[in-house]
């Protein structure tokens, strides 16, 4: 069932795109009652998130051995996920959630919070390796690494064919950031923890739609 409702959704968006699909076309497309689709999803705007982005089964990147090669692993995952979803669905998503504070609110505590939790275990193996003294803000770490990529591929209608590149300089700099903060945090005169706190506090808020 999961892959009938997949395929529909895909379907109907590449014919209709955002503004055009329903949950009773999809249930319809795949031949099943609307009742499944709500048994799974809430709203219209996760099922289409979980088809063209990712799931809550989103999974951090294999241990590649350092911090730098880890943040290339995320990179290399969020470019394809965003690289990979029609614009207009990802414009369309984040305009819906921005609009209802209901979904907003969600949208954090699910999609948002996996991938907290995915870019924490990556911080933590960091930790275990001696390379961090202490663990930064998830959300700061998600911004460093969402942010440069979806500036590219949406705002400025970057070529993805290029976006190789980019992933290597987001992966040297929030290294680079990092590693800078816990030199700073473990000097003489450091009174916190490390890393600079999400404007919009430990929750993190709707800054972004991939990983």
């Amino acid at each position: 069932m999961d892959h009938a409702i997949t395929s529909a959704t895909r379907e109907i968006l590449a014919e209709r795109g955002y503004a055009g699909l329903t949950v009773d076309a999809v249930a319809t497309r795949a031949g099943i009652g609307k009742a499944a689709i709500y048994r799974r999803f809430a709203t219209k705007q996760e099922m289409i998130f979980s088809v063209v982005i990712h799931d809550m089964r989103e999974t951090a990147p294999p241990d590649t051995g350092s911090l730098r090669t880890d943040l290339a692993a995320l990179a290399r995952t969020v470019a394809g996920q965003l690289s990979s979803a029609p614009t207009d669905v990802l414009t369309g998503l984040l305009a819906d959630i921005y609009a209802d504070s209901t979904l907003a609110e969600r949208f954090s505590g699910t999609f948002l919070e996996r991938q907290r939790q995915v870019i924490t275990e990556l911080l933590e193996r960091a930790g275990a390796r001696g390379e961090l003294a202490s663990r930064p803000d998830p959300a700061t770490v998600h911004a460093l690494v969402l942010g440069p990529i979806f500036v590219w591929l949406l705002v400025l209608d970057g070529d993805p064919g290029t976006v190789d590149g980019l992933i290597e300089t987001v992966a040297e700099s929030a290294t680079a950031a990092l590693l800078s903060a816990a030199a700073h945090s473990c000097g003489p005169s450091a009174g916190g923890s490390m890393g600079v706190s999400s404007p919009r506090g430990g929750a993190g808020g709707v800054g972004g739609a991939g990983l």
